[in-house]
């Protein structure tokens, strides 16, 4: 896992620029699976082959980033985000683009740091001119942070855990699924830090009946953090809602039953703000039941997000034993 998360999280992969990171996905998966294509957008499908329930299972493989809008005669890059990206978290921030280019984040003139906004950031990528700096990067290149993934004990520290950790449960926990009496599409989604928009199109053209994501989660366990009861190392997170969905009572009790039944540390996670790829899967034609498996993560949406690997087990373990059950819908509908 340790192996698969660096190679995850190390992946250029921008919202709207996944083309590598699927690569890298399709490499680790194709040998488990019965069938893997793409669509238009770019949504990797990964899928095992039954005639039971149609179970869609979306985490996401695009991380926030920086896009060029501009560049000056001296050679520095003007900036705007794609994403979730606070302008004093990137300041000093090492990016790259797809073509290996590397900067770092500079800032103007600022007399008071309370008004640090992305407009007064650039990006230097050591050119020293327009013409120099436009060899390498133009407009609407996109970069993302430039970070190892590191080791801290039982802990992973590194960039685009959000969501790269939740593309990992979803590989190892396919790898482990020798079968299913369901039939099981696992969705490698694009451009969710900028609005569900993959999980949106592949829900649609999939039609399950029931849909999960796997993605991060904030935690309060962290000095003076908003108060919030998910922790690191007390096991996978079984959401109750975020701002883009009010998961399916039936489905979140039956992730808790399962984790009860086989001992798999869990938590239960109500978060104020964000959203999942569920948040598009429940709207989808008539409605989707849904719900979410999260890994509680901190730091998100920094370049040093953290994960505790024993959490990443435990949703790997709650995934599998979901897909190696008979769902039964109307058991499901009939709490509607």
């Amino acid at each position: 896992m340790k192996e698969l998360l660096k190679r995850l999280s190390e992946t250029y992969g921008p919202s709207g620029r996944e083309e590598k990171i699927a690569a890298v996905i399709q490499e680790e998966l194709q040998d488990y699976v019965d069938e893997m294509f793409t669509d238009r957008m770019g949504n990797l499908y990964a899928i095992k082959k039954g005639s039971g329930t149609k179970v869609m299972v979306a985490a996401h493989m695009d991380e926030i980033g920086v896009i060029v809008t501009y560049i000056d005669e001296n050679g520095f890059l003007r900036f705007s985000n794609i994403g979730g990206v606070s302008p004093y978290i990137m300041l000093g921030q090492r990016v790259v683009f797809a073509n290996g280019t590397i900067g770092t984040i500079g800032m103007e003139k600022l007399d008071d740091i309370k008004k640090l906004t992305l407009d007064k950031l650039y990006l230097d990528i050591g050119a020293k001119n327009r013409a120099e700096a436009a060899k390498l990067v133009k407009i609407g290149d996109i970069a993302t942070s430039e970070r190892e993934l590191v080791v801290a004990g039982n802990r992973v520290i590194g960039k685009a855990m959000d969501n790269r950790v939740g593309c990992a449960v979803l590989i190892q926990a396919m790898r482990e699924l020798s079968e299913s009496p369901n039939e099981v599409y696992a969705v490698f989604t694009v451009q969710e830090e900028v609005g569900l928009r993959g999980a949106r199109t592949s829900s649609y053209r999939i039609n399950p009946e029931i849909g999960l994501a796997v993605d991060v989660t904030l935690v309060g366990d962290t000095p003076e953090a908003p108060t919030m009861s998910v922790e690191l190392g007390k096991g996978a997170a079984i959401k109750v809602k975020d701002n883009s969905v009010i998961c399916h009572p039936r489905v979140k009790e039956l992730l808790a039953e399962l984790a009860e039944k086989h001992q798999i540390p869990y938590q239960f996670e109500v978060l104020t703000a964000g959203g999942t790829d569920a948040g598009a899967i429940h709207l989808t034609r008539e409605g989707i039941p849904s719900g979410v498996i999260s890994v509680p993560c901190r730091y998100v949406h920094t370049p040093g997000e953290m994960v505790d690997l024993d959490d990443v087990e435990s949703a790997v373990k709650l995934l599998k034993t979901f897909l190696t059950e008979p769902i039964e819908m109307q058991k499901i509908y009939s709490c509607s």
